[in-house]
This record gives C-alpha cells, sequence and structure tokens, in this order.
C-alpha cells in the first residue's frame, strides 16, 4: 500500500487552507496552502526569501494589518485570505508601495478601498434590491457616481436594468431630500410661532420673562458631564450635528447606534441638552421604523409574486415578467 491514499490525500486537503502571502513593500504574490499558522509562517518566510536573520516573522491581514497570532483566529478565517508578512522590526502599512514602481503612486490605496465600497455596496443590492431603503444618502450617492458599464459587470446585468437602477436610487434621494426641505419649514414655522407667544407673553407680564429665563438656567439640563462617552464614530456625530433632518442621511445601521446610546451620553457629545438629544432619538426611532416597515412590505409582496423565481432582478421597476 502507498504512504498516501487517496483517502489520506483528502483528508489533508480538508485541513489545508489556502492563503495569499506577499511582503510589505512588495506587489507580487504567492499562494500557499497550510493547515496551521506555524506551517503559513515557514511556508511564507520560503515563498518570499525572507533570511533567517529577520525571523521571526509576523502575519498580519492585508486589508487592515490586523495581527494574527492565535491558531483558532487563523482556522476561522476564510480560504484565499491576504496576508502580509513583516520580517523582524517591520511595521505594517497600508500605503507601503514597491518603489521600483513608478507608474503607482498612493493613491491607489484610496483608489481601491473606493472600489471595494461601490463593488460591496452593489453586492447588498444584489443579494436583496430592498437593502436601498437601508442605505445612507453617502451610499446612495456613491452607487449613482459608478459608471453604468462597471455597475453592469458587477451585477451581471443590462446596462438598461442599471439605468433603471441608478435612477431608483436618485429618486430614493431625492425623495429624502424633499423630506428634509419639509422638515425644516415646519421647524421654521414653529420656531416663528414660539418666538411669537414668547413676545406677547412678555408684552402681557414683562415681570414673568427674566424668572422664566433663570429657572432654566438654574435646572441646568444641558449635560456637560466629560466622562459621558459614545459609540459613535466622528463622522456619525459630526452629521448629527450639523446636517439639518440627519436622521436622513444615515444608513440603519448608524440609526440603530443611536437608538442604542445613552441620551445624556450623546447630548454630552453634541454639546446638546438631553431635551434635544431625547428628540434626536425619537426622530432616529422613526426613520428607523418607517424604513424597516417599508422592507416587510416590500418582502411581503415579493413572496405573494408570480415572478418571485427571477428575484431579487425581477422586481426591478420598468421590468417585464416573460410569460
Amino acid at each position: 500500500k502507498a504512504p498516501w491514499g487517496t483517502a489520506e490525500r483528502q483528508l489533508m486537503a480538508a485541513r489545508l487552507k489556502r492563503c495569499v502571502v506577499r511582503r510589505r513593500d512588495g506587489l507580487e504574490q504567492h499562494g500557499v496552502a497550510a493547515s496551521c499558522l506555524r506551517e503559513l509562517r515557514d511556508k511564507a518566510c520560503g515563498v518570499l526569501a525572507i533570511d533567517k536573520a529577520r525571523e521571526p516573522i509576523t502575519l498580519v491581514l492585508a486589508e487592515d494589518g490586523t495581527i494574527v497570532d492565535d491558531e483558532d483566529y487563523f482556522l476561522c478565517l476564510p480560504s484565499n485570505t491576504k496576508f502580509v508578512a513583516l520580517a523582524k522590526d517591520e511595521k505594517w502599512s497600508k500605503k507601503s508601495l514597491d518603489s521600483g514602481t513608478s507608474w503607482l503612486s498612493e493613491s491607489v490605496d484610496e483608489v481601491d478601498s473606493a472600489a471595494e465600497k461601490w463593488k460591496q455596496l452593489a453586492r447588498q443590492l444584489k443579494d436583496d434590491l430592498s437593502n436601498i431603503i437601508l442605505m445612507s444618502e453617502e451610499d446612495l450617492q456613491v452607487l449613482i457616481n459608478v459608471p453604468r458599464s462597471d455597475l453592469a459587470e458587477e451585477l451581471a446585468q443590462s446596462e438598461t436594468r442599471i439605468q433603471v437602477l441608478q435612477d431608483t436610487l436618485q429618486q430614493v434621494l431625492d425623495r429624502r431630500e424633499e423630506e428634509r426641505q419639509s422638515r425644516q419649514l415646519l421647524k421654521l414655522y414653529l420656531e416663528a410661532l414660539k418666538t411669537e407667544e414668547s413676545i406677547l407673553s412678555k408684552v402681557a407680564d414683562p415681570e414673568a420673562a427674566p424668572r422664566k429665563e433663570m429657572d432654566v438656567v438654574d435646572t441646568g439640563t444641558r449635560s456637560t458631564d466629560p466622562s459621558a462617552t459614545t459609540a459613535l464614530s466622528n463622522q456619525v456625530l459630526a452629521a448629527l450635528k450639523e446636517k439639518p433632518a440627519p436622521e436622513l442621511c444615515l444608513d440603519s445601521q448608524d440609526l440603530e447606534l443611536v437608538l442604542k446610546e445613552d441620551t445624556a451620553a450623546l447630548a454630552s457629545a453634541l454639546g446638546w441638552d438631553k431635551e434635544k438629544a431625547g428628540a434626536l432619538q425619537e426622530a432616529c426611532d422613526q426613520e428607523l421604523s418607517k424604513r424597516l416597515k417599508q422592507v416587510q412590505t416590500l418582502h411581503s409582496l415579493r413572496s405573494t409574486s408570480k415572478s418571485k423565481k427571477t428575484l431579487p432582478w425581477g422586481d426591478w421597476p420598468a421590468s417585464k415578467c416573460k410569460k
């Protein structure tokens, strides 16, 4: 009997994980198969010709520099994960490029990141078109700006259907802007009414106004606790603070994060009082509920559609079902 039979080879292959490795400052990549992290390190040193004096090497994920030094974590990674092998005293840098390739520039990382973003968003639509409802305004604009031919190739659809898709994305964006303007007008109207009532109140009782203002100062409703923390990103906080009707520009995941925040911590992060922060959370709650209800309605209609076998593309606007 041969030392390695078919069953043994299959078992060995099942244990192996396909990986892609490269040096920090090189573009040449090598495919290797390893059953554990130690084996991957050894093979990476071999195929990348890393000198023994520069060992031990550190393996990091090429996409974000995460150090991979746990065997269980390695086993959880998908096949064809890309690794960067860092020799001793080397540090990972996303913008480290091969100095010998003059046709590349540091903007490559930014271009790759932008391309990866729109492709990731496109895959969300390929899985389920109703994800349009859950996207942020920024994400919608990203997909609108993608060349029609590129988006058609990524989604394996005709350019005619991609035009319909991008028109739909623009309509969603326009509707949110119209809703924002309507809310701004309503807010201005209510503020005008409040100002008018305040003026009339001061005229009717001149001594009441100072006492009222003093009451507001004494209650100290504004949160100034520096220890209050928030899990929201700076980008989300900026949108909440600077944009009118900010709940319209956020995606559903960010809306959920806003709702999970402690009202006092949110008020402190934004420099607002708790009442204003609470009103913002209520607006985010209403917007999220509305979007989820729209998605649920679409799914309900989809489940009863005679053309559901062609989904998610069969329910596009202006698409025709074949008889």
